[in-house]
């Protein structure tokens, strides 16, 4: 069966012509890349994540003859297309401010949650921590571009300080500072709301 068969194997049968192969990857991953394409754009462009997610996987398509299962995960391959569709989109656009919010789907007490293993908080942590989801997508906004890609692509997409310096082309000791000027940006960002929140009332 298609769905028990992993990436690699899916995106090589499509390649060869198997249709419902391909129509399982786009099931397995659609969320995951178009989350991350949001998130790269940012709000401003938040408007434009569904047209740079259509082009996503039209560049999938028309590489999947060049994919190698020995090169990268298809995961990792996908990602590093979707991160060369929203820069490019970054870099015509000007960053355009849209007046569209972000989508309520998009819902950032799950990703902060996820990304600090709280999957479980208490009912009277909820509203704390919804609060502090949405400002965590307020200061992942505030990123430049290239820091805002290197933070979503370690953190979303797993992509090691190694792996991101080889995607976005960079010499290792760049990657890793544009790393940890993103992460020093928003522990700051961060750090100033959440102190404003423990302040009693």
């Amino acid at each position: 069966m298609h769905r028990d068969m992993p990436d690699e194997q899916l995106m090589l049968a499509y390649a060869q012509g198997d249709a419902a192969a391909f129509d399982v990857l786009y099931a397995r991953h659609e969320g995951a890349l178009f989350r991350f394409v949001r998130r790269l754009l940012g709000a401003p462009l938040a408007a434009q994540a569904d047209e740079v997610f259509q082009d996503t996987w039209l560049r999938i398509v028309t590489a999947r003859a060049s994919f190698s299962p020995q090169g990268a995960a298809w995961r990792t391959w996908a990602f590093t297309i979707a991160h060369n569709a929203a820069m490019d989109r970054l870099r015509t656009s000007g960053r355009e401010v849209s007046p569209e919010a972000r989508d309520d789907q998009d819902d950032p007490l799950e990703w902060l949650q996820a990304q600090l293993d709280l999957t479980h908080p208490s009912s009277e942590d909820v509203a704390f921590w919804r609060a502090a989801g949405q400002q965590l997508l307020h200061c992942l906004d505030e990123l430049p571009d290239a820091q805002r890609a290197a933070f979503l692509l370690h953190h979303e997409d797993g992509a090691s300080v190694e792996e991101l310096a080889q995607r976005l082309g960079l010499a290792f000791e760049t990657a890793k500072s544009r790393l940890r000027y993103a992460l020093q940006k928003l522990r700051g960002c961060m750090k100033r709301y959440l102190e404003v929140l423990e302040q009693p009332a």
